[in-house]
C-alpha cells in the first residue's frame, strides 16, 4: 500500500471511529433535566448487547423562597444501532421514583425526593451485573427511603427485582465480596414511634442465595 493510501485509510478509519463515539453518545430520547450521575452497567454481560447506561438527573419544578422542588429520574438505556435508547424510567416504569406534583395553591411540590447510584454488581449471576440505587422521597415526616436493585428483563429490557424501604432513612453500598449488599439505618419494630427507633443504627446483609434474597438479620422490609 502507498503511503498516501495508507493516509487515506487511517484518515477514514479515525473518522468512522469518531462518528461511531458521537451516535453512542446520542440519548434517545434525552436524558431529563440536568444530569447528576451516569455509569455503565453489564445488565447482559459483556460484547454489544452489553452496552448499557444508568442516569441520574433532576429537572427543576419551580422555586419559592429559596427552595428549590426537583423531579428527579432514574433513567436507563441500552446502545442499539448507534444511540443509547431508553429502556426504562422513573417515574413512568415504575418505582423507585414517584411523580411530583404541586400542592393546591401553594408553590410547593410533593414528595420532595433524590436519588443516587450505590453501584454496579454481579448479585444475581455470574457474567451479569445488577444496578443498585438508594433513593428518599418526604412529604411528611421524615419520608422514606428504598434501596432498589434493577437487573435484566425479557425483551431486552431492565427493572426492579428488589425494593427495601425503611422510614426515615436507608442506606446500602455494595460489599467487600462484590456480592451482596450491606444495608444500614434505623430499625424500628411494629410498635416504634418514628421519633424513637428501637435500633438507631442497625445493619443487615442482602444477599441472593437458591433462587431468593435472604435479608441476615432481618431488619428492613423486603417488597
Amino acid at each position: 500500500m502507498s503511503k498516501t493510501l495508507a493516509i487515506a485509510a487511517t484518515t477514514l478509519a479515525l473518522s468512522c471511529a469518531l462518528a461511531t463515539l458521537a451516535c453512542a453518545e446520542q440519548f434517545v430520547p434525552p436524558r431529563p433535566g440536568s444530569v447528576v450521575a451516569s455509569r455503565h452497567v453489564d445488565f447482559t454481560g459483556t460484547g454489544a448487547s452489553g452496552q448499557w447506561r444508568a442516569v441520574v438527573s433532576k429537572k427543576l419544578l419551580g422555586s419559592d423562597k429559596g427552595r428549590n422542588f426537583y423531579q428527579w429520574y432514574l433513567s436507563i438505556y441500552a446502545l442499539r444501532r448507534g444511540a443509547y435508547r431508553l429502556r426504562y424510567q422513573s417515574p413512568g416504569n415504575g418505582g423507585p421514583l414517584s411523580r411530583v406534583t404541586r400542592a393546591n395553591g401553594v408553590k410547593l411540590w410533593f414528595p420532595t425526593q433524590e436519588i443516587d447510584i450505590v453501584g454496579a454488581a454481579a448479585l444475581m449471576h455470574r457474567g451479569t451485573q445488577e444496578l443498585v440505587v438508594a433513593s428518599h422521597e418526604t412529604g411528611a415526616d421524615c419520608g422514606g427511603a428504598t434501596v432498589t436493585v434493577l437487573g435484566a428483563k425479557p425483551g431486552d429490557s431492565v427493572g426492579p427485582v428488589l425494593a427495601v424501604e425503611n422510614p426515615c432513612d436507608l442506606n446500602a453500598k455494595i460489599a467487600a465480596d462484590g456480592l451482596s449488599i450491606e444495608l444500614s439505618g434505623p430499625y424500628y419494630s411494629s410498635n416504634a414511634p418514628l421519633c424513637c427507633p428501637t435500633n438507631p443504627n442497625a445493619t443487615a446483609t442482602l444477599r441472593y442465595r437458591e433462587g431468593k434474597w435472604v435479608e441476615s438479620p432481618s431488619y428492613f422490609k423486603i417488597e
